[in-house]
């Protein structure tokens, strides 16, 4: 496994959280039950636990 700085995790915290709000407020727009409504709750849902093993691996 490839060691990353703080820096870089840091980076990679603060793009998936943009991503994530951005998600958040397209999916207001989608109707519950699409395919686009579904596939965003998942991508949702992941960025999340990315942001969560993020903050962990940083010790926040």
């Amino acid at each position: 496994m490839t060691a990353h700085s703080e820096h870089d995790l840091r980076e990679a915290l603060r793009a998936i959280e943009s991503t994530l709000s951005k998600c958040e407020k397209a999916l207001a727009r989608l109707t519950p039950g699409t395919a686009q409504h579904t596939l965003l709750t998942r991508r949702i849902a992941a960025f999340t636990i990315a942001i969560a093993l993020l903050r962990e691996k940083l010790g926040e």
